[in-house]
């Protein structure tokens, strides 16, 4: 702990390991086994769950709730109240935006961002997404406002998410489009050309 700040007002649950130079503010409550690597950042009032690993330079910020066994690589940024289920895992430098549901197990590579937007109709309240159980994201996918990922549900790297994706299905691009269900088929409508070009 050499060189870091842990507020008095702050739970420490056993065995766990703070880094050099990491910011623990008032209120926050570190599970059993909790890893902070250096430089981490958690805000007041959040909360991290049991065998979680926060890495290095990440930030974690107020009122956040992360569940049990979650990883996070270096730089990654959770802002205010977020809320995650337990074995997320996101790859360095990876944002949510303030607000953002992730549910159990999903996995996020690295620089993978959900954005948000104010909403002028509800006095600037930000609209933001929802990544629904297992769903699962390749590097550099950006998620725009609002838009939820469904159940089981995969994005290919690169691709900006502009709508909502149903479960089990695989989308990418820029923007994002249908390609096929995550069970390798593809339903007649929206079977991509060169399939159909193959049956001529």
């Amino acid at each position: 702990m050499h060189g870091s700040y842990v507020s008095p007002q702050a739970t420490l649950g056993a065995n766990v390991k703070i880094g050099r130079f990491c910011i623990v503010e008032e209120g926050v409550v570190l599970a059993d086994g909790v890893v902070l690597e250096d430089y981490a950042m958690v805000l007041s009032g959040a909360s991290i769950g049991a065998r979680t690993k926060i890495g290095t330079y990440t930030k974690i910020g107020r009122g956040v709730r992360i569940g049990e066994d979650c990883s996070f690589t270096s730089f990654c940024e959770i802002r205010d109240r977020c809320n995650l289920g337990d074995r997320v895992l996101m790859g360095s430098r990876g944002t949510l935006s303030a607000g953002t549901v992730v549910e159990d197990e999903v996995v996020m590579k690295y620089a993978f961002v959900v954005t948000d937007t104010p909403d002028l109709t509800k006095n600037d309240e930000k609209s933001v997404g929802r990544l629904k159980r297992k769903s699962r994201f390749g590097a550099s996918v950006v998620i725009m406002p609002s838009v939820t990922i469904g159940e089981n549900a995969e994005i290919g790297a690169c691709s900006q998410v502009r709508k909502d994706v149903p479960d089990n299905q695989v989308w990418f691009g820029t923007p994002a489009k249908y390609y096929r269900e995550v069970d390798g088929t593809a339903t007649p409508a929206t079977a991509p050309v060169r399939k159909l070009a193959l049956a001529r």
